[in-house]
């Protein structure tokens, strides 16, 4: 069958644009070898704002007596909070669900491959499947950048993706980089109890945004007993019995933290390999921080 559009990755470009296209006739075809709806909705901004609002409840609650109110013997079940975002997530995921049926976009789970192109057509992939489109849209999205650290073992930390199906809160976590992910983690982590330690390259946490909205956030946190770490590289990751240790250098000064849990959130890079674009003559460069194509 041959597709007026052909789209890699269902996350919120790429399920958007299947939903215009279907909506204004085109024949389309979503391909996403993960769940619809990608990081926003099944690993970043949905489920994290989901807990989130768990946190200032909780916190709302112990501090009630502020308000004229009385809540005793206020606790958690952490099992309860995380089978509750699963649920708010599958719901989301479901509706996108829907809007590609509504729209009559074909959708296929599975990881594909760019072939090459024939007259006017591209060839794509999976398995002994092929779909030809007269025009494709790459919207495959990003995944987090795992920093060439000594001791930094992969199956050994949380990316963001990880630490959202953990099923025991720990009693530690150090984060690796102050950026927006790691705020979040950091903010209902220690809302819920655990001792959070940050660790930031930068002389500031949330690296480009206003420095008095960054301080304030900073000085929330701390009130509720997170530890900054500024100007601070990790050199190393030392894996202990039931810890992992980080060791950093700020200014000078040697830093060793340990924690339960380890969680990586420096950034994100896109996903530009490993689906064939070299196939149809696309070229891609790493230079000065930015993919160039």
């Amino acid at each position: 069958m041959v597709y007026d559009l052909g789209i890699i990755g269902a996350g919120p470009a790429g399920y958007v644009a299947a939903e215009r296209a279907g909506q204004k006739g085109l024949k389309t075809v979503l391909f996403e070898k993960d769940n619809l709806g990608g990081v926003c909705l099944n690993e970043g901004c949905i489920p994290t704002k989901t807990l989130l609002y768990v946190a200032k409840l909780y916190e709302n609650a112990k501090n009630s007596e502020l308000y004229g109110l009385k809540c005793n013997d206020i606790t958690f079940d952490f099992h309860q909070i995380m089978k509750r975002k699963d649920k708010v997530v599958r719901k989301l995921r479901g509706g996108v669900d829907i809007k590609m049926k509504t729209n009559k976009v074909d959708v296929v789970k599975e990881h594909i491959t760019i072939k090459g192109k024939e007259k006017d057509l591209v060839k794509l992939s999976a398995g002994d499947n092929t779909w030809s489109c007269k025009n494709i849209l790459i919207s495959t999205g990003s995944l987090p950048i795992i920093p060439q650290v000594k001791g930094l073992k992969r199956e050994e930390i949380y990316t963001n993706k990880e630490i959202l199906e953990i099923e025991e809160l720990p009693e530690s976590l150090i984060i690796i980089g102050g950026g927006a992910i790691g705020m979040e983690f950091a903010g209902f982590f220690s809302s819920m109890g655990t001792k959070v330690s940050v660790f930031e390259i930068m002389p500031e946490i949330l690296p480009g945004t206003d420095k008095e909205i960054a301080g304030l956030l900073k000085n929330e946190l701390e009130k509720k007993g997170v530890d900054f770490y500024l100007n601070a590289r990790v050199k190393e990751i030392k894996t202990g019995k039931d810890a992992r240790i980080a060791l950093a250098e700020s200014e000078g000064k040697q830093i060793e933290v340990s924690a339960e849990k380890l969680l990586v959130s420096v950034g994100r890079e896109p996903v530009i390999k490993g689906f064939g674009l070299e196939n149809i003559g696309v070229i891609t460069e790493y230079s000065n921080n930015f993919y160039l194509i």
